[in-house]
């Protein structure tokens, strides 16, 4: 619909029509339909929701641009390249702040869209107060039950699992999660995405019972919203192995990690940072459960690979990845080196900002945010 006869739907239902002034109520609508032709055509007419607390509607050509920089930075951000991506961010949350207003709903999403990139860029001192804004946005303009609300509350709750606080992460994934249920249902992919949430949560406080509940809770509507080779049900494969791989359970953890190594190879090619993480994940089960150096380096050369590739020498997942040589060193017959890779196999495999209470594979990957 175009957005001025989407704005006259809008004001039309609020004027009322009965039988003493029915012909009063077609002449207001004529009134109006002129109105907004004429403002249509003198710039655009703003929607609803770029009107809130009464702002004047936004230039057309400004907001266009934003849009534009937006689905730009999206692209980049799938593929990975989150320093590429950083600037357009940045501009598109400049041009709505100007255009709309630094309360409007827009610029909330320019705001937790922004701090997406620098979350996965791993700097969530940026990150933190860009999502507590959005969050006082949307609480203010929607009311403290809607969905976008508990986006907001999901992603906030990522960057303090990220930093080990996982008491602030619970709290607001449980009131994400609640909310979510009522207002979605509860077999919705978001509800799926709070569950996979709060289980790595639950993981990180070595709470494996309620972990692998929620994990395959999770899974199971992924996989019947989305079918069985969905990204997403990657995810969800990925943190159930994990599970199993704390329980020591490696014959159950493998053919998880295998299948989601699978999906994301498919869904975004084979040079994506999460297939980097899918490969190195495996790459910890060949080596934990039998030494497996054979099988474990080369997948930790395609992960390192990968990873330096796409984020950089100096990203933070590239500087946790072991030397792929070190997997090699057991074969040529060096009991220190062997020693050594014993050390790095007990160290996270995982991009990590802050050190978690017990060495892990990548969990923190499965850390989902919803689109907003």
């Amino acid at each position: 619909m175009h957005p001025a006869a989407a704005w006259k739907d809008t004001i039309t239902r609020h004027i009322p029509i009965n039988k003493r002034n029915r012909s009063m109520g077609r002449k207001l609508r004529v009134g109006w339909s002129a109105a907004l032709v004429a403002a249509a055509l003198l710039g655009g007419v703003a929607r609803p929701a770029e009107a809130q607390k009464g702002a004047a509607p936004a230039p057309a050509p400004a907001l266009a641009e934003a849009e534009r920089l937006g689905a730009e930075a999206d692209k980049l951000k799938k593929e990975g390249k989150y320093d590429a991506a950083l600037p357009l961010t940045e501009r598109a949350l400049a041009i709505r702040e100007t255009a709309l207003g630094l309360n409007h709903l827009d610029v909330a999403q320019s705001l937790n869209t922004l701090a997406f990139v620098h979350r996965e860029k791993g700097d969530y001192a940026r990150a933190e107060p860009l999502l507590q804004r959005a969050l006082t946005i949307r609480e203010n303009a929607l009311g403290p039950d809607h969905p976008d609300v508990a986006t907001s509350l999901n992603d906030l709750a990522i960057v303090y699992a990220r930093k080990g606080d996982y008491a602030n992460a619970e709290a607001r994934l449980q009131r994400a999660l609640a909310i979510r249920e009522k207002a979605l249902g509860s077999d919705h992919p978001d509800v799926a995405k709070s569950l996979n949430n709060l289980a790595n949560v639950y993981r990180e406080k070595g709470d494996y019972a309620r972990t692998e509940a929620l994990f395959q809770h999770a899974l199971a509507i992924k996989e019947k919203a989305f079918g069985p080779d969905h990204p997403d049900v990657a995810t969800s494969l990925n943190n159930l192995a994990l599970v199993y791989v704390d329980k020591g359970d490696y014959a159950r953890a493998e053919p998880l990690l295998q299948r989601a190594l699978t999906i994301r190879e498919k869904a975004f090619g084979p040079d994506h940072p999460d297939v980097a993480t899918s490969l190195h994940n495996l790459a910890h089960v060949y080596y934990k459960a039998k030494a497996d150096d054979a099988r474990a380096e080369p997948l930790l050369q395609r992960a390192l690979a990968i990873r330096e590739k796409v984020l950089g020498p100096e990203h933070r997942s590239v500087r946790s990845t072991p030397p792929p040589t070190a997997c090699a060193c057991c074969a040529q017959g060096s009991a220190r080196r062997a020693k050594a890779l014993r050390r790095v196999a007990r160290r996270p495999l995982r991009a990590q900002h802050a050190d978690p209470p017990r060495a892990r594979p990548d969990a923190h990957r499965g850390l989902q945010e919803a689109p907003g």
